[in-house]
This record gives structure tokens, C-alpha cells and sequence, in this order.
């Protein structure tokens, strides 16, 4: 399953003093042949600060019962 994710904020974990960032908006690419992508935002707590992206795919594996290896998350290209 392909994702695509943008990034809302970010900030300094308090326990490692690494950057990390919340999520503002994620996307599920449309299945072939389609048009547009799908808002899946509220599969997740965009209030959660993660510490990268492999983190989130992570994450997101877990939710939907996948592999990690399953999930493709790319960060979108900054307007």
C-alpha cells in the first residue's frame, strides 16, 4: 500500500533531544487506473510526535495488520 504524508509541526523529543514531527495530512495513493488519492488522516493521532518516517510506516503497518515491508510512505514535496 502506498502513502504519502505531510508534516504539520515539529519539535524536540524531551526524552532523546531529537527532531520529530507530527503528521498533518495522510494520503493513500489511488489503486491504478485511478484518479486521486484518498485522505486516510484519521486512521492515525496526528497529535503524536514521531521521530521519522520509518516510524510512522511503522505505525501504520501495525494498524492495518500488514508488514512494514508492505507499506511504501513518501513525504510530500513542500508547496
Amino acid at each position: 500500500m502506498q502513502f504519502e504524508f505531510t508534516r504539520r509541526h515539529s519539535a524536540r523529543s524531551p526524552v532523546t533531544d531529537a527532531a520529530t514531527f507530527r503528521v498533518g495530512r495522510l494520503r493513500q495513493a489511488a489503486a491504478r487506473g485511478g484518479s486521486h488519492a484518498v485522505d486516510v488522516s484519521d486512521m492515525i493521532d496526528r497529535s503524536y510526535n514521531y521521530h521519522s518516517p520509518r516510524e510512522l510506516r511503522w505505525h501504520l503497518a501495525d494498524r492495518l495488520g500488514l508488514a512494514p515491508a508492505d507499506i511504501a510512505l513518501s513525504e510530500a514535496a513542500r508547496a
